[in-house]
C-alpha cells in the first residue's frame, strides 16, 4: 500500500540557500563537556527523538531506542559506571597510538557532565526484535539504520541551539541494568544534552579540506 509523497518543490536559489545555511548552521558544532544547569523543556527533547525517529532503516524496522534520563540519582548511578569503565580504558585498554591521539584533547576518565547535563539521551540498537508472542525476529542494516538516526538527532540539537557529546564508554553494558533495558539492545552512544556553560572552551581543531574528503565524479 502507498501513499502520496509529501514534497514541496523549492526554486534552485532557495534549495541553494537552505543548503548552504544548512551546513554553516553544522560547521559550527562542536561537542561540549561543560553543561548550564538550565533545564531543558520535555517537549523539545521529545521532538529531537521525532526527528531522529524519521531516519531510514532497513525493511522498515526501525532499530532503535531512546532512553532519556533526567533523574539525578539513575545521572549519578550512569556517571559512576561510566568513569569505571573508562578508568580500566585509560589503564589497560587503550593502545599506546590511541593514547598519543587523544593526548591533546579534554579527555579523561573523569565525566561531572553525565551529572551537570540536563538531560542524557542514550541511543540503543537493536540487533534483532522479539515479537508479541516471544520469537525473534531479524532486523535488517542495522548499524546503517542507527547511525544515520544518530546523525539526525546531534544535527536537530546542535540546529535547535543546543550542545551535545557523543560519549561512547565501552563497554556499555551497565546502561541495559540501570535503565532496565532488554539484552538486544546495545547502547551506543550517551549523550549529555543541554545549553553549554557560560565561558566554555573547545579545543582549537581543524577539520579536513573538502577535497579530503569528497571527490567528485562527473
Amino acid at each position: 500500500m502507498n501513499t502520496p509523497l509529501e514534497f514541496t518543490y523549492r526554486s534552485e536559489s532557495e534549495t541553494a540557500e537552505r543548503a548552504r545555511d544548512f551546513a554553516q548552521i553544522m560547521k559550527q558544532r562542536r561537542s561540549v563537556r561543560e553543561f548550564s544547569s538550565d533545564p531543558v523543556p520535555d517537549d523539545i527533547i521529545r521532538d529531537f527523538i521525532r526527528a531522529a525517529a524519521s531516519a531510514p532503516s532497513g525493511a522498515n524496522k526501525q532499530p532503535w531506542f531512546f532512553a532519556v534520563v533526567k533523574d539525578p540519582s539513575i545521572k549519578a548511578r550512569i556517571r559512576e559506571a561510566a568513569e569505571e569503565q573508562e578508568r580500566l580504558n585509560y589503564e589497560s585498554r587503550y593502545s599506546d597510538e590511541m593514547l598519543r591521539d587523544i593526548a591533546n584533547l579534554p579527555v579523561n576518565p573523569s565525566k561531572p557532565y553525565l551529572e551537570e547535563a540536563p538531560v542524557l539521551i542514550v541511543v540503543f540498537k537493536q540487533s534483532y526484535r522479539v515479537d508479541e508472542e516471544g520469537f525473534r525476529r531479524k532486523n535488517y542494516y542495522v548499524n546503517e539504520s542507527i547511525g544515520i538516526a544518530a546523525g539526525i538527532l546531534v544535527a536537530a540539537i546542535h540546529q535547535a541551539g543546543l550542545a551535545t557529546l557523543t560519549h561512547t564508554p565501552s563497554p556499555m553494558r551497565f546502561l541495559n541494568e540501570i535503565l532496565q533495558r532488554p539484552h538486544y539492545e546495545s547502547a551506543i552512544l550517551l549523550m549529555p544534552v543541554g545549553y553549554p556553560k557560560n565561558g566554555v572552551n573547545v579545543p582549537d581543531i581543524t577539520r579536513k579540506s573538502f577535497d579530503e574528503i569528497c571527490r567528485e565524479y562527473r
